[in-house]
């Protein structure tokens, strides 16, 4: 089947109304084609943490002209400070600095789906509380099964939820693989305290536990607890059942746990899940491509995750608007992602283990190599080999459509 640009007759379904899906959303319109998403929740689901943008994902915003409104709602995080037990600082590292994880452009990922949404709202038909049952592919197109049990056929559909895609099971099965780092994680939102300022502080607890807090910009602070262990379902728990784990792994390691576990307790947008990367042979069978988390999940530890879903999303949009033939497009949309998708979900050298301590010792020494990594010597020698740089150059060539 050939693609005309201009054609709005061929109808694409989006399935997922996170950032790949909106940023898919808005290429494909901008290339002519009619296009349908759709959402499992009741609404943009607008939680999470601080997500940065950069490298090719920053030049898509600017492509898309919203760099300046994703510059307003930065989170006001400064950089990132490596704190001890009493709150004295172990290493501190600004946002322009090679070490640090504050990058320059910081933002809620509930706040930048409400840009991005803004963006699309009227480029596509839009359905809440509606996901995928059944999919079946014939040579004119695949017929769609929703929730409600409706049936709809459409040209291509095209997945862009998250990790844990029940669309992409139902079409990929056993070949989709989970490489689980070792590490849980939770995220919640808790109210302002003395101790929060502009910067971030990461703490490491003995018990492999650490702690992340980081400023927003809606007077509130963001949390995040990170913690080793075996993979035991801990995500599949009732949220009381994880708010009593978490509270039962942290609320003897000292620092400001016992504020922590008040907020837990009365957290009520508290997330737990396993930190693990998705693996998949090929991101496209017939009609139906993954984008995003669901092909090529990074996770924090890699970073670049937003970068990349990004970035996913251009290509392929791109690539279905250049190319005669939608496996020919997909195809050079994975020849062109897989290999950078391979690259960012390396993780940094000790991690997870060395980077999450269990023993007293180890998090003394951890300390300690914070505070000789932010020394003026250490920053002399990052200034002298070009540590110091703009995040938001890419290390990847973003094609041009």
């Amino acid at each position: 089947m050939g693609f005309d640009k201009n054609n709005q007759d061929y109808n694409v379904l989006v399935s997922g109304g996170s950032i790949a899906g909106l940023t898919l959303t808005y290429w494909l319109h901008h290339y002519g084609f009619n296009v349908t998403l759709i959402e499992r929740n009741d609404g943009l689901r607008l939680g999470g943490q601080n997500i940065d943008v950069k490298g090719p994902g920053w030049e898509v915003m600017q492509k898309m002209d919203l760099e300046k409104k994703l510059k307003a709602a930065h989170t006001t995080e400064k950089g990132i400070r490596f704190v001890k037990k009493d709150n004295t600082i172990a290493g501190e590292f600004p946002a322009n600095n090679a070490l640090s994880m504050t990058q320059e452009i910081e933002i809620l990922r509930g706040d930048f789906v409400e840009i991005l949404f803004e963006k699309v709202k009227d480029k596509a038909a839009f359905r809440f509380n509606t996901h995928i049952t059944a999919l079946q592919n014939d040579h004119t197109g695949t017929e769609v099964t929703f929730n409600n049990n409706q049936k709809e056929k459409f040209d291509l559909v095209l997945i862009a939820e998250g990790i844990g895609s029940s669309t992409r099971n139902l079409v990929f099965g056993s070949t989709v693989k989970f490489k689980y780092t070792g590490i849980y994680s939770s995220y919640f939102t808790m109210k302002k305290a003395a101790t929060d300022n502009h910067w971030a502080r990461w703490h490491n607890a003995v018990g492999a536990v650490v702690f992340l807090i980081r400023p927003d910009n809606h007077s509130t602070t963001r949390a995040c607890i990170f913690f080793r262990s075996p993979e035991r379902g801990y995500e599949k728990l009732s949220v009381g059942e994880q708010k009593d784990l978490l509270i039962t792994k942290i609320k003897n390691v000292g620092w400001e746990a016992d504020r922590i576990v008040d907020a837990i307790r009365e957290s009520d947008d508290l997330y737990v899940e396993r930190v693990s990367q998705v693996k998949m042979p090929t991101f496209y069978n017939e009609r139906v491509a993954v984008v995003g988390d669901a092909a090529y999940c990074v996770t924090p530890l890699a970073g670049k995750g937003t970068d990349l879903a990004i970035a996913g999303a251009y290509i392929l949009a791109g690539e279905l608007a250049k190319n005669s033939n939608y496996t020919e497009a997909f195809q050079n949309y994975q020849d062109l992602v897989k290999p950078y998708a391979t690259s960012v979900q390396k993780l940094p050298p000790g991690v997870p283990r060395l980077a999450y301590p269990s023993s007293k010792m180890g998090v003394v020494v951890l300390n300690g190599f914070f505070s000789l990594a932010s020394s003026k010597f250490a920053k002399f020698l990052t200034n002298l080999f070009g540590g110091s740089k703009s995040k938001t150059k890419s290390d990847f060539q973003l094609p041009t459509y």
